[in-house]
């Protein structure tokens, strides 16, 4: 059997010789070289500017104006157009005084998915906070209280850092009387930026203050994620922050409990300190299920006071 031979080595090479790979490797290397290169000197003038507090990637603070947003939600189903007016004409005449702003809105302005009108309040104080980028604080105020003592101003009252530190409870029990989460020891005034009271069956959202800030938006952002609306919690939007605060140190590490009286004084005293004058606000907590007219019957004896202390000012 025969088999064929192998071809013969030549020194003559073909007519059409293919092209050595040496070189689009040589070409591929570079380009990655220089790729390489550019990136680390990208990165280098970012992190430098980045230090540097270049404006375009820092945050600028706020001016404060205006120095505070007072902000209320209404329920046109639960109280009549003379009690709202007269609300209104309370939060307005306040702000005035001090330059501030308000900000109003109504249960059903914003899509909560189907919970309950009540978290309206979270979502509208992070439109607020949208709004009024310059502001300093934001002070959600419950459409069922009155200011009551115009000459008290935020700012000074509660927020000036020394005084917050000296306001703020600590080492005390997020949810009295015996929650094991406590509030930190070491804060002081200039580590809080969400600042609000307890009554008599845990913390109390009808009267809170905001810091305008990126932790600010964090905190509502996170206070009104859905998987919290979800929950069908009791008392929907308070338990909703009693959960996160004890679950959460980002959110307790800025918190700070001052007494109730402070900001957060209640009409009658079975379920929380007892207004008495000189306070900044009264809430009237129960004449919603008190019936329709309620609220409007029990606040006509502060309606006069807050008129009168006004006119004082």
């Amino acid at each position: 059997m025969h088999f064929a031979l192998p071809p013969r080595k030549t020194s003559i090479p073909p007519p059409y010789m293919p092209r050595s790979n040496r070189l689009p490797m040589l070409r591929r290397s570079r380009f990655k070289l220089i790729a390489i290169t550019g990136l680390f000197f990208l990165t280098v003038i970012y992190l430098l500017t980045r230090g540097n507090g270049h404006p375009k990637l820092k945050k600028r603070m706020p001016t404060g104006n205006p120095p505070v947003v007072v902000v209320t939600v209404f329920d046109e189903a639960k109280y009549g157009k003379g009690y709202i007016d007269t609300i209104k004409e309370n939060r307005i005449e306040y702000a005035k005084k001090h330059g501030y702003q308000t900000f109003f809105a109504n249960v059903g302005d914003y899509d909560l998915k189907g919970a309950p009108g009540s978290w309206t309040k979270v979502v509208a104080m992070r439109h607020a906070l949208t709004k009024y980028p310059e502001a300093y604080f934001l002070w959600y105020l419950d459409q069922n209280a009155f200011v009551m003592n115009p000459q008290l101003k935020i700012e000074d009252h509660i927020m000036k850092t020394a005084k917050l530190t000296d306001l703020m409870k600590k080492d005390h029990p997020v949810v009295p009387p015996d929650s094991i989460i406590k509030t930190f020891s070491h804060l002081t005034g200039q580590d809080v930026d969400f600042i609000l009271t307890q009554d008599k069956d845990g913390l109390s959202v009808g009267s809170f203050i905001v810091r305008n800030g990126e932790w600010g938006e964090f905190f509502l952002d996170t206070w009104f994620d859905p998987i919290y609306r979800s929950y069908n919690f009791q008392k929907a939007e308070t338990h909703a922050l009693e959960h996160i605060v004890q679950w959460h140190p980002t959110i307790l590490a800025r918190l700070a409990i001052i007494d109730q009286r402070l900001l957060n004084s209640y009409s009658q005293g079975n379920k929380g300190d007892q207004y008495k004058d000189g306070d900044i606000a009264v809430r009237l907590v129960d004449c919603v299920s008190a019936g329709a007219n309620a609220c409007e019957t029990e606040s006509q004896r502060f309606v006069q006071q807050w008129r009168t202390s006004f006119g004082k000012s």
